[in-house]
């Protein structure tokens, strides 16, 4: 067990549960796919946490916060992808209520059945991950504070992602639960695109936000 176990599960916590980019995109394909395109965007995300702490225990990291320019480049990657994220959830809410006032385009629609596929929630919840460079900043700056000088660095720093992904797997846990048990009233149509609304305006918000806003640096 780590000496510093406790402080580093407070602080966890704290950062797992204040609302973010992954938790907008989680909220959106709640919508889309019920509980379990919720479940599986977590997945997603938590898999990209544990590839960005893999990194950074690589050292790799290291070689981003050193580097402007691969920093920009991949914060602008992220931002163009939650961008294109939000403005595509707003292109199918004004689709959808176009197609509810013609009759002949309600007709020719999809068949309502056709929902978000757990593959696709996976994969925008690791993209959206894997394109925040704050995160591989985050365990490389985070996980340092928390190892004794007498702890083996290594091991000690796999503990604490594992730790760090438990929490957040578990978040998702309860968070899909949430929407799952919200799920009747979320599917009312008038609430589900009020709902997509929000959410895709907050995504093209924090990609533009992602892109203007300056580096992070420690």
């Amino acid at each position: 067990m780590p000496e510093q176990f406790v402080p580093f599960l407070v602080v966890v916590i704290v950062l797992t549960v204040v609302p973010g980019p992954d938790t907008a995109l989680g909220l959106r394909n709640s919508l889309r796919g019920g509980s379990s395109a919720m479940w599986w965007t977590g997945l997603g995300v938590c898999s990209g946490i544990f590839v960005h702490a893999a990194a950074s225990v690589a050292g790799l990291s290291a070689i981003l916060a050193a580097s402007a320019s691969a920093y920009t480049a991949i914060k602008l990657a992220g931002a163009a992808y939650l961008f294109w994220l939000g403005v595509s959830t707003l292109w199918k809410v004004w689709r959808d209520r176009h197609q509810v006032s013609d009759p002949a385009a309600v007709a020719a629609a999809a068949p309502p059945g056709v929902r978000l596929g757990r593959r696709t929630a996976f994969r925008q919840g690791f993209v959206s991950d894997l394109l925040n460079p704050k995160i591989a900043l985050l365990f490389l700056t985070l996980l340092p504070q928390f190892i004794g000088s007498h702890e083996p660095r290594a091991l000690t720093s796999f503990v604490l992602t594992l730790v760090f992904v438990g929490v957040a797997l578990l978040w998702w846990r309860l968070t899909s639960w949430l929407a799952g048990a919200l799920r009747e009233a979320l599917a009312r149509d008038r609430v589900r695109r009020t709902l997509e609304a929000a959410t895709g305006a907050v995504m093209v918000l924090l990609g533009i936000r992602v892109a203007f806003e300056n580096a992070a640096r420690s």
